[in-house]
């Protein structure tokens, strides 16, 4: 079946506009579409100027009249993904106290339900938050957290009804199911209780989108009366708000993706002024947990440790100063997170491309590892509420194996599987086949490749492929289960992850080599692992669908122009491809924290004329470009919707060939698209039947 977009499309107007840096100047004929009222835009979606209202009505009116053959299809993917759920499905119940707290869904239902019940007793639910009432009668509606106090009696909820990613906090009765008059606008998701339950920390965003801000925030008092705790001053730093394991601190953690810094407020007393555990050296990261009984705080760092190291510090001076090695820094072990208990301080790792855990008994440093033995799985641990136990939780999957959910008993080693995703429609692991393979980068980098695809399939060349990439912010992408992708591996795909610099899979050398000066590692990658999936039978030069988000919309976006004849499609979800634009524009929400990552091109023209050769909007020229497939959001903070249309437009003028170009801006949703589980599932249903189209598979 083939797409059939109407005879015209929509051409956007051009209105050059320029702008000067280093003494080369750009022009930008759709500048235009950016709002100048975009900031009002972000609350207030009607507020969009009404000719860029009416250019993305039109690329999305166009979009739906070129897909309107695939409904049916559309229809029949959704069925089969939605069967793949346990509509009525629950997390395994978490314990704190008297208590144990758990989410569940009712059948049909978009929201989850957060609930608790007695610890050790089923039944006597009590309904703490019903998402699904809250979301009645709103276009969007996501809850951003749900975060009981200690004594258990509130729970302060967080939820966003735009997309734009401002949420309001409110405050739940738990016994009566009914709100205080406390409302918190303009926040952060997240805040962090005090010992007593009477106050807690948040983050306040501001107009442009930045959250610089802590206050405090006493219960049943009014908003205006909250006071102002931390205020940072750089704006390339943003802040949040948490606690540590044993509920003792209060850490208030001010970041940019190179560098942190760290204050301390006791949880007893909530009014201490913060307490700064070690002043922010560039390019040095830290995170700390508490050793109460040893009187000692556990930091993961990266100082003088490139896959960073543990060591530990007096509570009462836990300066730079006074840092000694725990754990010492090993080359090739990644230490990605870790949790500290009053006996055991867990460690979640990274080695050879795939998760580990390491647990170590505070007493006497004895240590061992939960290990796995599958080629490519996914690792994550929970940490619960508690600090007196010794159960930790953990989950694993692979691209074949439903995810498993364990209890396991840090000293006697037992685990107990707790839940195993269930596929209600039905699934067997032995039907798939998964590998991962090993792609060579022109300086010799082994590139890994994460591989799914239905046992039996011929390695010939014929199958099509639909090649997922990232490759930013260290953001690893895990082999993990994924109920979407055997809508295509049961109709003829290999489902491939291409593990590309930038992320982490490799260990943090992975990450610094796919940033800044080195970026286009992360492109040529990918280009070297669609090559190699081609090269080895997987599939062949010109089939494969490629797909990113984000980031990772940027990276479809340069590899379009970089190797289009490798790709038959691109699917390129609220892509990030106006990079040099964005980056140049201090005013944008996010444009002062990524200048570590990117470069800044304000300052350095070498900065700017290396993002230059490779930012996608500034590089589309007259060629033959794949089908392309755009989405974006209108009151997306990250990336805002005007990157996608400029993209598209220009696109448009320029391309030479008769394949489909797609834009859908959504409406009424911001950077994850569409609130609610079903209708996610509609957004990858749509995207999956444009790959299936373009590849003859329809």
């Amino acid at each position: 079946m083939k797409l059939t977009p109407p005879a015209v499309a929509p051409r956007a107007a051009k209105r050059p506009q320029s702008d000067t840096h280093h003494d080369i100047t750009r022009i930008d004929d759709y500048a235009w579409l950016r709002d100048a009222n975009w900031r009002e835009v972000m609350r207030d979606p009607g507020a969009l100027d009404k000719d860029i209202r009416a250019y993305l009505e039109a690329e999305n009116a166009y979009t739906e009249a070129a897909l309107a053959p695939l409904m049916e299809l559309r229809e029949v993917l959704f069925a089969e993904m939605k069967g793949r759920i346990k509509e009525d499905d629950s997390s395994v119940p978490s314990p704190d106290g008297a208590f144990a707290y758990y989410t569940r869904f009712e059948e049909g239902a978009q929201h989850p339900i957060f609930c608790r019940r007695p610890r050790d007793a089923e039944g006597a639910e009590r309904i703490v938050l019903d998402a699904n009432k809250e979301a009645e009668g709103t276009d969007y509606f996501r809850i951003g957290d749900v975060d009981h106090d200690p004594a258990q009696r509130l729970a302060a909820w967080s939820a966003d009804r735009k997309g734009s990613e401002y949420f309001t906090v409110r405050l739940r009765d738990i016994e009566s199911g009914r709100d205080l008059d406390d409302e918190v606008p303009d926040t952060s998701p997240g805040i962090a209780w005090d010992a007593s339950g009477t106050s807690f920390l948040y983050t306040q965003v501001d107009d442009e989108h930045r959250p610089l801000k802590v206050f405090r925030h006493v219960v049943g008092t009014p908003t205006r009366d909250d006071k102002l705790v931390y205020q940072e001053k750089d704006e390339g730093f943003f802040v949040g708000v948490g606690k540590v394991q044993s509920g003792k601190w209060l850490v208030i953690s001010s970041h940019d993706h190179q560098t942190s810094e760290l204050y301390l407020i006791p949880a007893d007393a909530p009014e201490t002024p913060p307490m700064l555990v070690a002043a922010r050296e560039d390019g040095v990261e830290y995170d700390l947990e508490h050793d109460a009984p040893r009187g000692r705080f556990l930091i993961l760092t990266n100082l003088d440790a490139e896959d960073f190291k543990i060591v530990e510090a007096p509570e009462a001076a836990p300066g730079r100063a006074n840092w000694r090695d725990v754990i010492p820094h090993r080359p090739g072990t990644l230490v990605l997170d870790h949790v500290c208990y009053r006996d055991h301080h867990v460690r979640l790792e990274r080695r050879d491309g795939l998760p580990r855990i390491a647990i170590r008994r505070l007493a006497d440093g004895d240590e061992h590892e939960i290990g796995f033995d599958e080629e490519a799985y996914d690792l994550n641990m929970g940490a619960g509420y508690e600090y007196e136990t010794a159960r930790l939780r953990f989950s694993y999957s692979s691209m074949t194996t439903p995810a498993e959910v364990y209890d396991y008993d840090v000293e006697t080693r037992a685990r107990s599987l707790r839940k195993r995703q269930e596929v209600p429609s039905g699934h067997n692991p032995a039907d798939y086949v998964t590998r991962r393979i090993f792609a060579t980068a022109a300086d010799g980098a082994q590139v890994p490749v994460s591989i799914l695809h239905r046992k039996g399939l011929k390695l010939d060349g014929s199958a099509p492929c639909l090649l997922y990439g990232y490759g930013a912010y260290g953001i690893s992408i895990p082999a993990s289960f994924s109920t979407t992708c055997l809508s295509l591996a049961d109709r003829g795909f290999v489902y491939a992850i291409a593990h590309i610099r930038g992320g982490k899979e490799k260990g943090y050398r992975w990450y610094s080599d796919g940033k800044l000066m080195k970026k286009r590692n992360t492109f040529s990658d990918f280009i070297v692992a669609g090559e190699h999936l081609a090269a080895q039978g997987f599939t062949a030069r010109g089939n494969i669908v490629a797909h990113g988000g984000s980031a990772g919309g940027m990276l479809m976006g340069a590899v379009a122009n970089m190797a289009p004849d490798l790709f038959k499609g691109i699917l390129a979800e609220v892509p990030f491809v106006d990079v040099l634009a964005t980056i140049l524009d201090a005013s944008l929400p996010l444009t002062p924290p990524e200048w570590n990552e990117w470069g800044n091109p304000i300052e350095a023209r070498e900065a700017y004329e290396y993002m230059a050769s490779y930012s996608p909007y500034d590089n589309v020229r007259a060629q033959a470009y794949p089908h392309l497939f755009a989405l974006g959001g209108l009151t997306d903070p990250r990336v805002t919707y005007w990157e996608p249309a400029k993209w598209v437009a220009k696109l448009r003028e320029l391309k030479t060939d008769d394949n489909v170009t797609l834009l859908h801006i959504n409406m009424d949703a911001g950077h994850g698209g569409k609130s609610g589980r079903f209708e996610r599932l509609k957004e990858v249903a749509r995207v999956y039947a444009f790959a299936l189209a373009v590849t003859g598979k329809a």
